[in-house]
């Protein structure tokens, strides 16, 4: 199954959101970032992909969330 993976980290100086070798963005903050994926994660979901999100931490730790 194919999998939609959306990865939260910094870019230049900002926050981003990489999907699918883009990236898009810059946003203020983290959250902000983490809000622009769920839009498209969510439609992801509907069309019957897997979906992982990955948010860079504040010491480079990644949090992942997935749904299968």
């Amino acid at each position: 199954m194919t999998v939609a993976a959306y990865k939260i980290g910094r870019h230049y100086g900002a926050w981003g959101v990489e999907h699918d070798g883009e990236m898009a963005g810059p946003y203020d903050t983290k959250e902000a970032a983490f809000e622009a994926a769920i839009g498209p994660a969510s439609n992801a979901i509907k069309q019957g992909y897997t979906v992982s999100i990955t948010i860079e931490g504040s010491c480079k730790h990644a949090a992942t969330l997935t749904t299968h």
